[in-house]
């Protein structure tokens, strides 16, 4: 069964981070800020592979922050 969770989130985190790349591609931001977003989503990714449910954290805050408008700022 703890398997089938695993799986299940996985699936569910794969499906979000699709997600969030195809929203950040979509954005009208400068590229510095398109760069930073796109960096959290490389963190994101590597901390999937290491604490599946730290990384669902990280990317459910991200989502909402990309839904409410809130952007890192560009270097």
């Amino acid at each position: 069964m703890e398997r089938d969770s695993q799986l299940k989130l996985y699936g569910h985190v794969a499906d979000q981070l699709k997600e969030a790349h195809a929203k950040v591609r979509a954005l009208q931001v400068p590229e510095s800020v398109r760069m930073a977003l796109t960096r959290k989503l490389l963190v994101v990714t590597a901390a999937a592979k290491h604490d599946l449910p730290d990384a669902a954290k990280r990317l459910d805050r991200l989502m909402k922050d990309l839904d409410e408008g809130r952007f890192p700022e560009g270097d």
